[in-house]
């Protein structure tokens, strides 16, 4: 699995107190997330595209902004032709063998998503998961894991990011995917005009 080094904030400008301030810290901090995330070992990235392209159904779980993050992917994965789900939504239906679950959980812990994990696994069904931590209960379930070297929402420490609570992680997990849709897409050779027919028209 991914488990990238995490290198200490300490590059990021101190005078984060103006919007432009804060936009630089952010800056600095994605540049020195993704990159890190481009040295990884690339098999777990791979492994989890296959799954998602070849899964009966992909279903997405998070709690919080993590949630959030991954409602977006379920959208633009939808956009590919997948059928998705979002987990704890009145019309989501159970999942089963042949299903995919992608979820994602910056200290691996978070109880909601360990017992989706769980029940996922236990139907036979693969979780692709999205932590900062490697040896998490979550990581341990999960036929893919991709590490992501941000702090947790509890590390008030500043040490690996300036920002508030988890936000870096948050916003690697949307970064990841829109990365996962944009290298399926890309392999599937289908134009933007053809994506764009399943675009919500009831909005």
């Amino acid at each position: 699995m991914s488990n990238p080094t995490v290198p200490p904030s300490t590059s990021v400008t101190p005078a984060t107190s103006t919007v432009q301030g804060a936009l630089a810290a952010i800056d600095t901090e994605l540049h020195r997330t993704v990159s890190s995330l481009l040295e990884a070992d690339p098999a777990p990235f791979a492994g989890a595209l296959d799954r998602l392209r070849t899964a009966d159904r992909v279903f997405v779980s998070g709690a919080g902004r993590s949630g959030l993050a991954l409602r977006m992917t379920a959208m633009r994965l939808m956009h590919l032709g997948l059928t998705v789900h979002v987990v704890g939504e009145t019309t989501t239906p159970a999942i089963t063998s042949g299903d995919v679950l992608l979820v994602a959980s910056g200290s691996g812990t978070t109880t909601g998503v360990v017992r989706a994990a769980d029940t996922a696994v236990s139907v036979g069904a693969q979780v692709i998961a999205i932590t900062t931590d490697a040896a998490s209960a979550l990581a341990e379930l999960a036929a893919e894991t991709i590490v992501v070297p941000a702090a947790q929402k509890t590390d008030h420490g500043g040490t690996r990011s300036v920002q508030y609570s988890g936000s870096l992680f948050e916003q690697a997990v949307m970064l990841l995917g829109d990365a996962f849709f944009h290298a399926l897409w890309q392999s599937d050779g289908v134009s933007a005009e053809e994506l764009w027919p399943r675009h919500a028209n009831l909005e």
